[in-house]
């Protein structure tokens, strides 16, 4: 671990330097332990894939006593399992409009779109961070066969609630814009609204699976969520 500083109002805490499930578990189980038993002096927690950068009040709290702080927290951790993190099953239509990239992929792999599907919506991804726009979600746990390059060219729009691939990383689009990602589906599931308590649907920490949706289906959880409804709640830990 190495606390270094950012600024004279922030230090980021780095756990490790790789995209790892047990380095992202203790940046989760750093913030967490900050969250739940706050500090004085602490404004802010921005968890990354490897590190934890930390906002302070140095009215407050000075960066010296905040590292100390820092470091007994770490000691003091116990990393929680997955049974302790937020389970989801976020609906996917993977069909016509909605699957931008399924047919390029499957060719690119070698394979043929419904095993590209199969492959996706039996696979268990972890949120490792949120980033890049509000509420997008960067997901870990994209099965082997299925890492596939970023396009070399960007779109320059793709809608909410894409769900793409790029490279060894998975991800869920959370506002409309530009993204060289390639995506094989979409959600009607509304990652990021300003309305809510929490903007942002997902936190890091939390583990999804995806399930196939048809486009009728889709259609109607559009028009549910443009309501304003919930149309994905917190399951019990599979």
């Amino acid at each position: 671990m190495r606390i270094k500083p950012a600024g004279d109002q922030a230090v980021t805490i780095e756990f490790g330097d790789s995209i790892d499930e047990a380095v992202s578990a203790r940046v989760i189980t750093l913030e967490r332990s900050l969250k739940n038993d706050p500090l004085a002096g602490i404004t802010e927690t921005v968890p990354t894939y490897r590190s934890l950068l930390v906002f302070y009040d140095p009215m407050v709290l000075s960066g010296r006593d905040l590292a100390r702080h820092l470091e007994a927290r770490v000691d003091a951790a116990t990393t929680p399992g997955t049974a302790d993190a937020r389970h989801f099953t976020v609906p996917v239509c993977y069909r016509g409009a909605d699957a931008l990239d399924l047919y390029a992929v499957a060719a690119e792999r070698g394979m043929d779109p419904d095993d590209v599907v199969a492959l996706h919506t039996g696979a268990t991804f972890r949120v490792f961070m949120i980033g890049f726009a509000p509420g997008f979600a960067y997901l870990g746990g994209l099965p082997e066969a299925l890492e596939t390059p970023r396009l070399a060219e960007p779109r320059q729009r793709v809608p909410a609630g894409a769900v793409g691939i790029g490279g060894r990383q998975a991800a869920i689009n959370s506002l409309p814009g530009p993204s060289g990602w390639r995506y094989i589906g979409r959600t009607p599931l509304r990652l990021f609204d300003p309305e809510r308590s929490d903007p942002a649907f997902f936190r890091a920490g939390d583990i999804i699976r995806f399930a196939a949706i048809p486009p009728e289906e889709m259609a109607d959880l559009d028009r549910r969520a443009a309501l304003g409804e919930m149309i994905v709640e917190a399951e019990a830990p599979w």
